[in-house]
């Protein structure tokens, strides 16, 4: 029986733990994308007319 109970919390816990997972990695490679963004277009006349 407890076999069964350690199955079904692995179970319940593993969609929680790679969705939180992604939302790690996806926060860091948007940061990353956003940093590389910066520095290509840094001295560019188009960040003037961004509001």
């Amino acid at each position: 029986m407890p076999g069964a109970i350690v199955i079904v919390a692995v179970l319940l816990l593993f969609p929680v733990v790679v969705g939180l997972s992604m939302a790690v990695i996806a926060a860091g490679l948007g940061q990353l994308l956003y940093k590389d963004a910066e520095a290509r277009s840094e001295g560019s006349e188009l960040l003037d007319l961004n509001v």
